[in-house]
């Protein structure tokens, strides 16, 4: 399916859902699918998680606290796919050195996602939204950057299905933004079909040289303060 990879228009229609209607909409269908699909993949759940104890040890899961709706901390949950291995120096290995062949596969195939579906269920994620980032670089947003917090972080997002983390972190927040402004139910729906289409390739999955993508440094000049 050919997919149309749009940008950012700040003049595009305020498509956000911000009143109280469009909002119990989308929470219903997030926890509905969430719950199904809990129960669905419960099988896998257990495999994974009894795969990682065989070979990776505890913990199972990895827990990090990410920003959510309005920048408000929330604790999210992954599989866990490194180990934490140590330099002689005393010092963590990177990312890169610290990810185990398990851990790979896991994220290969997004497998390394599926706790994420309790965040959905609780409410702190809905399936689809921007991805909610580390909290290290919340001063580092510009004032556009910014505005990706006006709306609940996803599991998947329109930045996903266009590059995922194979995109600069400027083309990155292009999408998001997009997305915040001509959001609506139909655009969910088409941005879950094509992340299965996308999660099926495997394309995406990290930067070349990095376990995942390159930290963010800041805005350019091109976004407003």
């Amino acid at each position: 399916m050919k997919n149309e990879v749009k940008s950012w228009n700040p003049k595009a229609r305020k498509g956000v859902p911000n009143n109280k209607i469009q909002r119990l909409v989308k929470r219903v269908i997030d926890f509905s699918i969430a719950f199904i699909l809990l129960i669905i993949f419960s099988p896998i759940l257990f495999f994974v998680s009894f795969s990682i104890f065989t070979f990776m040890g505890s913990p199972i899961f990895f827990r990090q606290q990410r920003p959510g709706f309005m920048g408000q901390p929330f604790v999210l949950w992954k599989f866990r796919t490194m180990n934490d291995t140590f330099e002689k120096s005393g010092e963590l290995l990177s990312d890169e050195k610290r990810l185990t062949p398990l851990g790979e596969f896991l994220r290969e195939t997004s497998l390394d996602e599926l706790p994420q579906l309790l965040n959905v269920v609780r409410g702190d994620l809905s399936l689809v939204g921007p991805r909610p980032l580390l909290m290290e670089y919340l001063p580092l947003y510009s004032k556009e950057q910014a505005k990706r917090h006006d709306v609940i972080p996803g599991i998947t997002g329109w930045a996903q299905i266009n590059g995922r983390n194979d995109i600069s972190w400027e083309r990155k927040f292009e999408l998001d933004l997009w997305y915040i402004e001509n959001w609506n139910l139909f655009l969910d729906l088409k941005i879950l079909w094509l992340t299965g289409m996308k999660v099926l390739n495997r394309a995406g999955v990290n930067q070349e040289g990095h376990a995942t993508v390159e930290k963010f440094k800041g805005f350019t000049s091109k976004w407003k303060v």
